[in-house]
């Protein structure tokens, strides 16, 4: 069969690189990819959001299953458009990808449902969201309603952090329309993981939980990003916790979504803490999480695209995992998630039998040289019996690649706790 992944991050290329081992598949596109997808993949110059243009893609080549990465198309209705042409894709319509579209509908859809997540206020003025937070003190949660590219919330531990972020957001506009409106929640304390399911209505198969680590540098230190690092499954995260997180998040999340007229088809992302009371939600999303993808599709035995037709004729697709962990660290350019440099090229990428690497913001040059496109340049990992033993070897890469790399930087710590 013929499949496209839209998309251009690393998400998209750890796809890619599953797909390839499929004996279902034997071509694959991606619209737009990147310098390292285009290496696995046939990329199709289309930006992630044109839909008209992706769907008459699809119809011309002959498509025979799309799987949509990023967020941005699923909340415009890229699912629809393609289900009208009669074409195979994998994802929630634009009412289900309203669960990552705006947090004050998720928040308001959890309270409904009775699913288990931080007291929250939404707020559009400024001086009744500073009020709120003068009354309610730090630490709080501020988050931009919309999309926002993974960087629209901020985990203030002080009241004047938090007056600064909705000051961003509602008077100077650093989120556009995504930041018009903000949800201010109380913090929760625990261990954060990532908790992903294939479902198609009320069916839900989970994946195994990762966890990946969102400050910018050491020791959690620095601002939020779109994720440094990650590793899977979460040796610390009891079984007890990921059943409950089950029964009383992911299931009743696709149930009360179908009694709401939105059933939801797709990969739901729950990014949940472990916290005294139980498993509680951060936030939902409607597609895969990165880089929590890029630890968690190695270790998966199926066929995924199988596993894809599987889920979609409701269909158990008995799921199974590699023993062992993943761990995966990201490159990032210097200065990232602030304003950085693009175009600066990547030392040589001798390869590694025991590492792999997954692009996400790369291209190729006149030279065919890989350059850096983005923020997030790419991800090393590995698989091994351990965790300790597969951080070594990531680093072990790293340290040989990258250590006298002034343009770059990762975290050291990925995977250390």
């Amino acid at each position: 069969m013929k499949v496209l992944v839209v998309g251009s991050g690393g998400r998209e290329h750890s796809i890619i690189k599953k797909l390839a081992q499929s004996e279902l598949v034997n071509s694959i596109y991606a619209a737009p990819g990147n310098g390292g997808i285009a290496e696995d993949a046939t990329c199709v110059p289309m930006k992630d959001d044109a839909i008209d243009e992706l769907v008459a893609f699809a119809q011309e080549a002959a498509i025979d299953w799309t799987i949509v990465g990023p967020e941005v198309p699923l909340t415009k209705g890229i699912v629809d458009a393609f289900q009208e042409a009669e074409l195979n894709i994998f994802g929630p319509n634009q009412k289900a990808a309203i669960i990552e579209g705006s947090k004050d509908f998720a928040k308001a859809f959890m309270h409904r449902h009775q699913i288990p997540t931080a007291t929250y206020v939404t707020f559009t003025d400024v001086t009744q969201a500073k009020a709120y937070i003068y009354e309610k003190g730090a630490p709080i949660v501020i988050k931009a309603d919309g999309l926002a590219a993974g960087k629209g919330v901020v985990v203030a531990e002080t009241t004047e952090q938090a007056i600064e972020a909705v000051e961003h957001m509602l008077i100077d506009n650093k989120f556009g329309a995504a930041g018009a409106q903000v949800v201010i929640e109380s913090f929760l304390a625990g261990k954060e993981f990532s908790l992903m399911a294939f479902v198609n209505g009320e069916n839900v198969y989970p994946l195994v939980p990762a966890r990946d680590h969102k400050r910018a540098f050491d020791q959690d230190e620095g601002p939020n990003t779109g994720g440094m690092g990650a590793f899977a499954p979460v040796p610390d995260l009891p079984q007890h916790v990921i059943d409950t997180a089950i029964e009383t998040i992911l299931k009743p999340a696709a149930k009360g979504m179908v009694a709401e007229g939105r059933p939801f088809t797709g990969i739901l992302y729950g990014g949940l803490i472990e916290t005294a009371n139980g498993p509680q939600v951060i936030e939902f999303n409607a597609r895969l999480g990165d880089p929590e993808t890029q630890v968690i599709l190695p270790l998966l035995k199926n066929d995924l695209l199988q596993v894809i037709i599987d889920v979609m004729n409701d269909e158990d697709p008995q799921l199974s995992w590699h023993k062992g962990f993943a761990v995966g660290t990201v490159v990032a350019s210097q200065g990232y998630p602030g304003s950085y440099q693009k175009q600066i090229a990547l030392p040589r990428l001798n390869a590694s039998s025991s590492c792999y690497i997954v692009h996400a913001g790369t291209a190729k040059n006149k030279e065919d040289t890989f350059v850096s496109t983005g923020g997030r340049v790419l991800l090393v990992g590995a698989v091994q019996a351990t965790i300790s033993q597969a951080r070594t070897e990531v680093y072990t890469y790293l340290n040989r690649v990258f250590k006298h790399n002034e343009e770059f930087f990762y975290r050291k710590d990925i995977g250390e706790k």
